[in-house]
Formats: structure tokens, sequence, C-alpha cells
């Protein structure tokens, strides 16, 4: 295992580098959340960054106690445990046990490439969000080198390579599909349902390539080279104006008469 201070130095402060992905992507998610908002974090999972050892990380990416109500959803009962919530619902159907226009942010952070039906996920998404409501995204991106890797991969050994590469608990990973993981996909559809949207792509320091001096060089290398489509991860903002696309409901219609 390589030692991350000897590439990144600045890490010796604080514990993460200028170029962390998770403090890029959840300093932004923080700037949204105010002391009234209501967040639904979609895929909450068991809250697993609670044994991050970064503090300031840690302390970013929970955003309970800074939001007026933090509510998890997901389809591992398992995640009812995540001690980060104020409530939880297990997703049983197609539709999300979330009232209409309820919400004020939707996260969605590394469950984008679980999504079977991405058409009816940000239907949701749209149906759950009020007017002015923020949805923040991260993702891996299916052209990256990272997702090539992991579709060449069948999806019932996933568990034992991510561990071996990151650590990971069996318990957190699920199959993955890649249905909308690339900017282009993500942008198409953020703009069908009405989001004023940036997407874009971003490359952190390489950390599942810890395990090898020679890959994580060769990590370094590509973030400096590789065009924003090639970049690891896509992190997408938007912004919910109902009044510019049609409403919850109708989506909903529509999706249900194509599927009878």
């Amino acid at each position: 295992m390589i030692n991350k201070e000897q590439f990144y130095p600045e890490a010796r402060f604080g514990g993460f580098s200028d170029i962390d992905g998770i403090v890029t992507f959840f300093n932004r998610v923080n700037s949204l959340v105010n002391s009234s908002s209501v967040v639904l974090d979609v895929g909450c999972g068991r809250g697993a960054y609670c044994e991050d050892a970064v503090a300031y990380r840690r302390s970013l990416r929970n955003l309970h106690g800074k939001a007026a109500r933090v509510i998890g959803i997901d389809v591992d009962q398992g995640a009812q445990a995540n001690p980060f919530l104020d409530e939880f619902h297990l997703i049983q159907k197609r539709f999300w046990p979330i009232g209409d226009d309820s919400i004020d942010l939707v996260l969605c952070d590394n469950v984008l490439e679980h999504v079977e039906r991405p058409d009816e996920f940000f239907m949701e998404i749209r149906r759950v969000l009020k007017n002015d409501g923020f949805l923040c995204i991260r993702t891996p991106n299916q052209w990256s080198y990272a997702g090539l890797f992991a579709r060449l991969i069948p999806n019932k050994y996933h568990a034992k390579v991510i561990f071996a590469v990151q650590g990971r608990k069996e318990e957190d990973v699920f199959p993955t599909v890649y249905k909308c993981n690339s900017i282009r996909k993500l942008r198409g559809i953020m703009k069908k349902n009405g989001f004023e949207h940036v997407v874009y792509g971003y490359e952190a320091e390489p950390s599942h390539l810890k395990f090898s001096r020679i890959a994580y060089s060769l990590g370094m290398l590509h973030r400096r080279l590789a065009p924003a489509f090639l970049m690891p991860v896509i992190f997408a903002f938007g912004k919910i104006k109902k009044d510019h696309a049609p409403d919850g409901a109708a989506i909903r219609g529509d999706i249900l008469a194509a599927g009878n």
C-alpha cells in the first residue's frame, strides 16, 4: 500500500488532498443545505462513512443536524441502521414512499450506476422535489478506465475485487448496470426532466490504485492527460423548475402507459 502523503504532502494537514473527490463534492452539497432543508438521501446505505478516519471528510458527508430533516431510502433493509438519518423508508415498489413536492435536496451518492430504469428514477426525483429544489449526483463514469474494468468483471465477483482494492465490505457492494453513466446521457436525462444543470467529469487522487506505487503513478498521469469525458467520476448538480416542464404526475402517467 502506498502512502498518499508521499504524493500529496498537503494531506499531512487534515488528512485529505487538495483534489479529494469526496471533499469537493460534499463541499458543494453542504453549500445547498440550510437549517430548514429536508434532504432525501437516495440509496443511503448503512452510513459506512462513519468509519472514515478523516474527521473533516466524515463531517462533510454527515448532513444530520445541518438540515431540518434527513430522510433515507434504500432497497436494503440494513440501511435503517444508518446513524445519520432522521427517518428511513424501505423501497419496496417502483415508486418511492415519499410525498410529492416535499424535498429540498435529493442526494444520490454512488447510486446511479445501480439503477435499472433511469427514466423512472428521475421521474421520482422530479416528483418529490419542491420547485427550486436541488439534485446532487456523484457516480462512476462508464467510459473511464475504472468503469470499463468494472464492466468487464461479472457482478458476482465485484464484492471480492472491491474489497481487495478498496477494503469496502461485501454488504456495501451491489450489482452495477451503468444505464445512465456518461456525461452525455446524464445531461440528456436532466434536461428532459426540466433541470437547470451542470454535469462534468472529475478525477480525484487514484485511491483505488493504492495497492501499487506504479499503478498509483499511472493514475496520477491519467488525471493530467485524460479529457473530461474519460474522468473516473461524474458530478452532476441540478435545480428543478417545475413550471418549465411536465409535472411529476404527467411523467408518471407516460411511463405507466408505456409499460402497459
